[in-house]
């Protein structure tokens, strides 16, 4: 994500029964690959293996008294001794005190809109894309998919929706490194166990732009929808996004939901009729303000 100073838009009360099973997803997704460690009002997951590092969040349920900057504190040491981010997730309507004791703890807090798209708002539109792009769910064996794994790379290297110099060349290269890493084979597994669904725009076998699923239940969130920064201004975010949301549909999911970059960029997944909900929150220490994920 990339830093924002406000969200606009956003619904003063947003539905409480929404929000709670929005924020039993947040709690189920790390755990098929992290564990969970105690810390009262927060819970912090500690990744195991490789893959994506994993952040500090509410407990989910907790009865008791908020979160203090002491418990954030807390939190923070663990991370620095286990060399992990120091990063903090939550959505604010949700836990509304929680921003204050990570900002008394010395933590930047970063604001970014939440969309929902539930069954009362009908299909995402999907817009027409030019020949000869094709826009597919792939399988883990699909020989697009090192590119489709890299696109969001390159895209959230050069964050805005304008065009950028990333291009093919710099695709081949990024998808080469990930494939050695490790990372295109850790996302195949996790297409092959339902618990991801990757989706590309691909012009002559090239990934032009990417994104996924993550369902849980009845829930999934579309996260990481990226385009090759000469491929912008070509409506292939929203096909992507598009062909995620009706994936999510025809597999029973009820609610899809999203956190934007920016109001720049929720405008652009408003036309694809997601709507404004809430407000995402991320915290870190100030020198990672620049940081993406």
């Amino acid at each position: 994500m990339h830093a924002v100073t406000s969200v606009d838009h956003e619904p003063a009360n947003p539905d409480r029964h929404l929000l709670d099973e929005i924020e039993r997803y947040y709690d189920a997704v790390p755990r098929g690959a992290a564990r969970a460690e105690d810390f009262g009002p927060l819970t912090l997951f500690v990744r195991e293996g490789a893959g994506w590092p994993y952040y500090a969040r509410p407990t989910l349920g907790h009865e008791g008294p908020a979160a203090t900057a002491e418990d954030v504190r807390r939190v923070l040491a663990r991370q620095r001794e286990l060399g992990a981010p120091e990063a903090f997730e939550w959505v604010a309507e949700h836990d509304p005190r929680l921003r204050a004791a990570v900002e008394e703890a010395g933590l930047t807090v970063h604001e970014h809109p939440l969309l929902v798209l539930g069954l009362a708002d009908g299909p995402a539109t999907v817009p027409a894309v030019p020949e000869p792009v094709e826009v597919r769910v792939l399988t883990a064996d699909a020989p697009e998919l090192a590119g489709a794994v890299a696109v969001p790379h390159l895209a959230f290297a050069e964050p805005g929706t304008g065009l950028g110099a990333a291009g093919t060349a710099e695709l081949a290269e990024t998808a080469g490194k990930l494939v050695a890493e490790g990372a295109v084979e850790r996302i195949a597994k996790r297409i092959t166990a339902g618990a991801t669904v990757l989706a590309a725009a691909l012009e002559d076998g090239t990934a032009l732009c990417a994104g996924q699923h993550n369902p849980v239940g009845a829930v999934t969130e579309v996260a990481g929808v990226g385009t090759l920064p000469t491929a912008r201004r070509r409506g292939l975010g929203l096909a992507v996004t598009a062909a995620l949301v009706a994936h999510a549909r025809a597999n029973g999911v009820r609610t899809v939901f999203l956190s934007a970059a920016d109001e720049d960029v929720a405008r652009i997944y408003r036309r694809a009729g997601f709507r404004p909900f809430a407000t995402a929150l991320i915290a870190e220490p100030a020198a990672q303000d620049a940081s993406t994920t």
